[in-house]
């Protein structure tokens, strides 16, 4: 009897499923697919053929994909390489307390015609939920004097380590990392900071006491341990995660995935110091074959010593930086940025810096087994963005990221921390 196994069916979105089905002939070549309809009803599909063992088994833990949507031994390849039915659509979970991503998984029989396999019954399927909440996380709508977003509670009396979670340049509320986050045993802030309820709908100025006042509000959080918090930012969140972390001596620990070392577009402003954004170069954005613009080249080589002086002052910040960067961004020369920023910091005697540098890894770099998006329309941005990444190698760097951003932050937050995970 053919048999479809996966353990287990549910699970956090970051944690690995394992996949097995036996039952089959022995050298029988078979389809897995896996599908999800995410909450705007939005389809997204992958396959893989594989041939079983002599056993009459395929276990994905070990058996190489022949063919599909990837090649070689990707047990959790059924996940990440999920592409949308509508083309340049991303899969972003929305309601991270109410329900699950729920994957479907069916097996066919791949000796006949391909024509025919999928109009088939699958010889055998099972549903597998995603999470974005373990049980016991608490979430807390925050609207408290200025700052908004929402505040996402561990079990337990703690005290946790604190993080606040910043996204970038579409704006609104992003919670899927927070939740995930906090699943993981952090207090974890994620903040709004425009065009979200009554919150500015574009930004004009980045008003860093706005983030100052995001940050103690945090650390009056009673299950928070203090003294100091993290931050886990990218893009836009990024520049924004790195200023806070030269002017805010409460920021003790700052992940930085593909963001710039200076300012991008608007001013920051703190008190009455006033930071300018780096000039842009007059050809501004550069297009793809396919029509998708990049802001790749959007800003000249921080390195030319005219741009110099609009650098951020990184050596100031007295925190530890983790800098995340997919070689594979079209969305900012951020490897560049990375390593200017490194290397400023040891001109100036510090050594409170990790480079992580992934091949052929985007520009979206999130918790891992979530799809690539190459591209997607960003906010009201008439036009789509080129974020760029091989699938594969993204999928290799967003696993790996995610457990170097938890250790990194229990490093820095957690006195005697241990790092294990």
């Amino acid at each position: 009897m053919i048999q479809l196994t996966a353990t287990p069916t549910s699970a956090l979105a970051d944690e690995p499923v394992h996949i097995r089905a036996t039952g089959l002939s022995p050298s029988q070549v078979v389809t897995f697919e896996a599908s999800l309809e995410d909450e705007k009803g939005n389809l997204f599909h992958s396959r893989a053929y594989y041939r079983a063992n002599e056993a009459g088994e395929v276990d994905l833990e070990h058996a190489s994909a022949l063919g599909g949507d990837y090649v070689g031994v990707h047990p959790m390849g059924l996940f990440w390489s999920l592409k949308p039915e509508k083309i340049l659509t991303r899969l972003v979970k929305r309601d991270v307390m109410n329900s699950p991503f729920k994957v479907q998984l069916k097996l066919y029989d791949s000796n006949i015609l391909i024509t025919a396999l999928f109009m088939a019954a699958p010889k055998a399927s099972l549903t597998v939920e995603r999470w974005y909440m373990a049980p016991g996380v608490t979430r807390i709508q925050v609207r408290e004097g200025r700052i908004r977003g929402a505040l996402f509670l561990p079990p337990g009396e703690g005290p946790f380590p604190g993080v606040i979670d910043l996204f970038g340049g579409r704006g609104g509320l992003t919670e899927f990392r927070s939740s995930l986050l906090a699943s993981h045993g952090f207090v974890s802030f994620a903040l709004a900071y425009f065009n979200y309820e009554d919150l500015p709908p574009f930004m004009e100025k980045t008003d860093l006491e706005y983030f100052e006042e995001a940050v103690n509000f945090l650390l009056k959080q009673p299950k928070v341990l203090g003294p100091g918090i993290g931050i886990v930012s990218i893009c836009k969140g990024a520049e924004i995660g790195l200023s806070m972390a030269i002017h805010l001596e409460q920021v003790t620990a700052t992940v930085l995935i593909n963001g710039p070392n200076f300012v991008l577009s608007c001013p920051h402003v703190y008190h009455e110091q006033v930071i300018q954004p780096l000039p842009p170069l007059p050809h501004l954005l550069s297009t793809t074959d396919l029509g998708f613009v990049e802001f790749y080249h959007l800003v000249g080589d921080p390195l030319d010593e005219a741009n110099q002086p609009f650098l951020f002052p990184v050596e100031k910040a007295q925190g530890h930086f983790l800098f995340i960067v997919g070689e594979g961004d079209k969305s900012l020369n951020s490897k560049v940025y990375a390593v200017q920023a490194t290397e400023q910091l040891g001109g100036h005697g510090k050594n409170n810096w990790t480079l992580l540098s992934y091949p052929g890894a985007g520009h979206l770099i999130e918790p891992p087994y979530a799809p690539l998006c190459c591209a997607s329309k960003m906010g009201n941005i008439p036009f789509y963005l080129h974020w760029g990444g091989d699938v594969a190698l993204h999928a290799v760097a967003q696993e790996h990221s995610w457990k170097e951003i938890q250790i990194f932050l229990r490093k820095h937050l957690i006195p005697n921390a241990t790092s294990q995970l």
